[in-house]
């Protein structure tokens, strides 16, 4: 078995199954099953490694990787806590989490992927995000002035995957575009060709003027500013930056009639949440947020402890909706947007302790290592759950986990004859 399982044949095929969770993130409305079956992959090709060669190729890292495995069991043992009329709910919220075991087993089973398919793998999300984004703008092009009059309203542009997401994954992408620059990671005839996709993806993101991404690619950029300035003494590039940050917005303002509208709705919605009743601000993205954060936060003083469990979360939210904003109908009623608060009335402070140490404790142990990937996409997550229930999707949670897994991938220990920069 071992002559025909080779270790080459089956990093290639991981290689195959992490660019079928890649392309199906972004194709998920028309191939909603390809995701999962790059993920399924995955754990297949890491159990035939450990199988045919006898042995865990990671197994002294299992605190690292193990610790992601504490979210899947928080979600498995919510079951006790669960009402009995909502153990369906509890069984689709075991399959939504089962990425936490099938990727982390997966990649700890098998050894850490050759640096030229990381490479490959980041490269191929520049190019699945520049291909989503032309299709967009292509989109916004023909019906501009609906488009435009959506953001007074705050709805933004159509896209695939959803404007959200869709952020996150474009600033990820020129985070990991501007890595392999510096790192001359990439051939040479190529980085002319990168520069120009960053920049249209730079500009693409102000014309998206989704407040998640463009938060998530300012605070990269002032960490970009801290590091060139204090840590390297490059203070001319870090002034380049700091100017490039200050102007890109100003353009945008003036250019893009979304991204100004969106500015626009943003102070009307933030006037909304000093009001005193929800009559208006129900139909408003901060706002609507705002109070569905203070209905959050009543179910937890109810259940300080271990929470209501997530599959309860929805019919208790409603009561305390019907409590405090009377006024509201049920259509209006949202989840959440803050995955912090989301866990926090879901399980409790026990829960949602247990939930941090999972998620983040490779960031921890990375902390002293090269791992500006790593970081890039930890800063990302963490906003990402301030004004979002990231986890709750399955390209939310695709997203977060399957792009901390390979960035991971580029720390962890190899014997290795490779010249360029892997990615990490």
């Amino acid at each position: 078995m071992m002559s025909f399982l080779t270790l080459d044949r089956l990093h290639r095929a991981a290689f195959f199954f992490c660019g079928c969770v890649i392309v199906g993130i972004f194709v998920a409305n028309w191939f909603r099953i390809l995701p999962s079956i790059g993920m399924a992959g995955i754990a297949l090709t890491g159990i035939t490694y450990a199988v045919v060669y006898r042995r865990v190729a990671n197994w002294q890292l299992w605190p690292v990787l193990g610790s992601l495995l504490l979210v899947f069991l928080l979600h498995l043992f919510q079951g006790f806590n669960t009402e009995p009329a909502n153990l369906g709910e509890y069984g689709r919220d075991l399959v939504l989490e089962l990425p936490f075991l099938v990727l982390v087993l997966g990649f700890w089973l098998l050894p850490p992927l050759p640096g030229r398919y990381l490479r490959g793998l980041w490269l191929l999300l520049i190019g699945m995000t520049l291909l989503a984004a032309l299709g967009a703008t292509i989109n916004y092009l023909l019906h501009a002035r609906e488009i435009n009059e959506m953001y007074f309203r705050s709805k933004v542009m159509p896209t695939e995957p959803d404007h959200i997401r869709f952020s996150l994954l474009i600033t990820l992408a020129i985070a990991a575009g501007t890595l392999l620059l510096v790192h001359r990671a990439v051939p040479a005839g190529w980085r002319s060709g990168l520069v120009a996709v960053l920049v249209s993806l730079a500009l693409f993101l102000h014309l998206l003027a989704v407040r998640s991404g463009e938060m998530t690619f300012y605070a990269l950029g002032g960490l970009t500013i801290l590091w060139l300035g204090f840590r390297k003494k490059q203070w001319k590039q870090a002034g380049v930056v700091a100017l490039v940050l200050v102007l890109l917005p100003m353009f945008s303002f003036l250019a893009f009639p979304t991204f100004r509208n969106k500015v626009y709705n943003t102070q009307e919605d933030v006037g909304k949440v000093k009001q005193r009743t929800s009559s208006e601000g129900k139909n408003y993205s901060i706002a609507a947020r705002v109070y569905s954060y203070k209905a959050a936060l009543a179910v937890w003083e109810d259940n300080r402890l271990i929470g209501v469990a997530k599959p309860d979360l929805e019919n208790e939210m409603a009561k305390r909706y019907a409590r405090l904003y009377p006024e509201m109908t049920a259509e209006f009623y949202i989840m959440p947007h803050n995955q912090y608060l989301y866990n926090l009335a879901a399980y409790g402070v026990l829960g949602l302790l247990v939930f941090l140490v999972g998620l983040f404790y490779p960031a921890w142990w990375a902390r002293r290592k090269p791992a500006p990937l790593l970081l890039a996409q930890y800063v990302s997550v963490a906003l990402s759950f301030l004004v979002e229930y990231t986890l709750e999707t399955q390209i939310g949670l695709a997203f977060v986990l399957f792009f901390l897994l390979l960035a991971l991938q580029g720390s962890l220990p190899v014997a290795e004859d490779d010249a360029n920069w892997r990615p990490a």
